[in-house]
């Protein structure tokens, strides 16, 4: 089974954008992803279609 780690933003144009990262560290707190994702926000560092990413919405691992 394979794990990863998706982080969900919203961008300018309010759309969903979803980063997913491959075999994540065991046992992440919602802290840890908040934090992260909020660097991700204010570091400005990915734009899509739809503009820059503004907001953070939700961590959540999958398993497939």
């Amino acid at each position: 089974m394979e794990k990863s780690l998706q982080l969900v933003f919203k961008n300018a144009a309010g759309s969903t954008k979803i980063i997913t990262i491959s075999n994540p560290k065991d046992n992440l707190s919602k802290s840890e992803t908040d934090a992260a994702m909020q660097k991700i926000v204010a570091a400005n560092i990915f734009s899509t279609v739809g503009g820059d990413l503004v907001q953070a919405v939700e961590a959540r691992v999958v398993n497939r």
